[in-house]
């Protein structure tokens, strides 16, 4: 017998979560908004979350999860192919993303990082994967010869990844990316690959 394995209560709740959080953004949402998603009683709900807080920690944990499934060095390719299609999977354009509500609700979520130790360690294991993702790609390049010998793959990293996050919140708050993704691209060929080995 084939098909995919049944979902438990967990997955379930991480759905509603995602749902509740498209409809009503987070300042708004309510542990009752959740349960309704879930087609459950707010008790149930409590049952597996105490308050909404840890409900959304263990969201952003859930999120983490599928991200690194999503957004990670192909390993196939050269360098250069590699470092723009792990770009691409991160900055992941507006024209195939359907899910600018959860963009922005999380946008939300993130306001509370400065005062919150919990939310903040869990929206910086985004960055720190992501620059580790690309500082593995960029020192295989080096190594490779076909990024250029002088380029600090630290350096680097933090800037793509702080240029990704630029372009996600400029997104959100106003509804383009004005050509970042564009513009990461050409940095990448600028100040990266070495003329000859463009195409390595």
């Amino acid at each position: 017998m084939t098909g995919d394995p049944p979902s438990t209560p967990t997955d379930d709740i991480m759905c509603a979560t995602y749902r509740a959080l498209c409809r009503h953004g987070y300042a708004d949402l309510t542990m009752q908004d959740i349960a309704d998603e879930w087609a459950k009683s707010k008790a149930a709900l409590h049952y597996h979350y105490d308050t909404k807080r840890g409900l959304l920690l263990a969201f952003l944990d859930h999120l983490f999860e599928s991200y690194t499934e999503r957004v990670a060095d192909p390993a196939e390719g050269t360098p250069h192919e590699r470092l723009h299609a792990l770009l691409a999977a991160a900055l992941d354009p507006p024209r195939a993303d359907a899910t600018r509500e959860l963009r922005t609700a999380l946008f939300e979520v993130k306001a509370q990082a400065p005062h919150d130790d919990a939310f903040r360690e869990r929206l910086e294991r985004f960055d720190r994967y992501l620059q580790a993702e690309i500082r593995g790609v960029v020192g295989a390049g080096v190594e490779a010869g076909a990024f250029r010998a002088d380029v600090d793959s630290d350096e680097i990293a933090t800037l793509l990844v702080t240029l990704v996050n630029g372009a996600h919140s400029r997104r959100i708050v106003l509804g383009d990316d004005a050509g970042v993704p564009e513009a990461i691209r050409s940095f990448v060929d600028d100040h990266l690959v070495e003329e000859a080995t463009a195409d390595r």
